[in-house]
C-alpha cells in the first residue's frame, strides 16, 4: 500500500508549494510511483511548480464526483512516474465532502507508492480536509520565531484529530548561509521547540524561482543547492541514509 503525505505549514510563504513539487519529482526520479494532490482551492500553484500549467485540467474533485478516473490524472511529460491532480477552481472546501476524499485516497493508496498533498497554509477547513486521512504529516516552516510557533501550532491541531500517532516531521525552508551555520550548531533545539523530528533542511535558493517562472521542475532546471536537499528528503521518506544537512 501507498503512504499519503500531507505536507501543511501554519502559515504562508515558508515555501511550502515548491518543496511539495520537489520532493515529488525527486520520489519519481528515484523509481517511485508519485501522485500529488492540490488541496489549495482557490489559490492552487502546484501546477506551476511541477511544469504542468497547461496540461492540469484534471481536478482531485472531478474524480470524487466520477467525471473522470485516476487513470486520467495528469502525467508529467519528462518524469515518468509522476502525476497530479490539481485543485478545483470553482469549489470550496466547505464543498467537499471530507468522508468521499478518504475513499479517493485509499483508491490511491492500491495503485501509488506515494501520495504528497499540498495543504492549504493556515488551519482552516481545507487545512482539516488536506489532513484528516494522511498517513504521515511533513510540516515546513522558515527558521524564524514566529514561523516557528505557527508550525508547533499546526502541529498540535493535528495531535487533536481522530489519529494523533500518526508521525509528523519537519522542514526547515529558505535557510540562509549564515542562519544554515546557526541550525546545524543547534539542531536539537530547533526539534525541541517545534516538538517534532527534523526531516531536512533546505537552502534558500533563486533556483526554485527561476525554475518555476520557467515552468520547470526544479530537479530538471538544476542539480545543485534546494534540488539536492529536495533529493535528500525524498530519500528520507523512502528510509535510505541520507545527508540532513547539506548546503
Amino acid at each position: 500500500m501507498g503512504q499519503v503525505i500531507a505536507v501543511i505549514s501554519g502559515k504562508g510563504g515558508t515555501g511550502k508549494t515548491s518543496l511539495t513539487a520537489g520532493v515529488a519529482a525527486c520520489l519519481a526520479a528515484e523509481g517511485q510511483k508519485v501522485l500529488c494532490i492540490d488541496c489549495d482551492m482557490g489559490l492552487r500553484n502546484l501546477d506551476l511548480s511541477l511544469g504542468l500549467a497547461d496540461e492540469a485540467t484534471v481536478a482531485f474533485t472531478d474524480v470524487m464526483d466520477g467525471l473522470y478516473t485516476l487513470e486520467d490524472a495528469v502525467t508529467h511529460p519528462r518524469i515518468p512516474g509522476l502525476d497530479l491532480l490539481t485543485a478545483p477552481v470553482t469549489k470550496l472546501p466547505e464543498d467537499v465532502d471530507q468522508e468521499a476524499f478518504g475513499r479517493l485516497l485509499e483508491e490511491v493508496r492500491t495503485q501509488y507508492d506515494w501520495c504528497l498533498i499540498d495543504a492549504p497554509a493556515g488551519v482552516g477547513v481545507g487545512f482539516q480536509l488536506a489532513t484528516r486521512y494522511a498517513d504521515e504529516l511533513v510540516v515546513v516552516a522558515v527558521a524564524d520565531p514566529a514561523s516557528m510557533r505557527d508550525a508547533a501550532r499546526a502541529a498540535d491541531l493535528i495531535e487533536l484529530q481522530d489519529r494523533p500517532d500518526r508521525p509528523m516531521r519537519l522542514v526547515v525552508n529558505r535557510v540562509s548561509r549564515r542562519m544554515y551555520r546557526k541550525l546545524r550548531a543547534t539542531v536539537d533545539d530547533v526539534m525541541d521547540g517545534v516538538g517534532l523530528p527534523l526531516l531536512g533542511i533546505v537552502p534558500d535558493d533563486i533556483s526554485v524561482t527561476l525554475a518555476a517562472a520557467a515552468s520547470e521542475p526544479l530537479i530538471l532546471y538544476t542539480s545543485r543547492g534546494a534540488s539536492v536537499a529536495c533529493l535528500h528528503i525524498a530519500r528520507r521518506l523512502c528510509g535510505r541514509r541520507a545527508t540532513l544537512l547539506r548546503l
